[in-house]
């Protein structure tokens, strides 16, 4: 069944891997957002809960887009696993650092599978790729805001911080 469906897929099957990969790591992403919105919650943090169960939500429904498209398109998605995820932060900027790290790592991956796209010719995948570039770029803008102001109010008391973390 795998041979007949990667032989009437409109997608490259190189793409279709990276895109694979890609599913994991926006459900990877959308766990650590969920152990981060928990850290928060334990720290009576509710913007920054908010924020994080907010962006989990969001990692999911790109994982779910994905996930999709590939079957829309001929391909097989895979379900994919997590492996551990840290739970403890030493502080609300070390959260926000890890999110910024997880994004980066986020973006990398899909600037390669745009990359491959459209080096083999795969212009449905690249077309659609488009989307995550513009998104990615987004959210790493987001979160360098919210660590700036974070710095700018490093003397506030924390729930002051906090009452400034978008929940949106």
């Amino acid at each position: 069944m795998e041979t007949a469906i990667r032989r009437d897929m409109i997608l490259d099957v190189e793409v279709v891997d990276l895109l694979n990969h890609q599913i994991m790591m926006e459900q990877k992403a959308s766990s650590k957002y969920l152990a981060m919105a928990s850290w928060c919650d334990q720290r009576e943090l509710r913007n920054s809960a908010t924020y994080f169960y907010n962006q989990a939500e969001e990692e999911r429904a790109h994982m779910m887009k994905i996930f999709k498209f590939v079957n829309d398109n001929g391909g097989s998605a895979l379900s994919p696993t997590v492996d551990t995820i840290t739970h403890e932060y030493e502080s609300l900027r070390a959260v926000f650092e890890a999110s910024l790290d997880a994004e980066i790592e986020v973006t990398k991956s899909i600037h390669h599978a745009f990359k491959t796209a459209r080096k083999v010719g795969d212009f449905t995948s690249e077309i659609f790729l488009q989307w995550f570039v513009t998104e990615q770029a987004e959210e790493e803008e987001k979160v360098r805001d919210i660590l700036d102001m974070i710095d700018l109010m490093d003397d506030m008391p924390l729930k002051m911080v906090d009452e400034r973390i978008p929940t949106a």
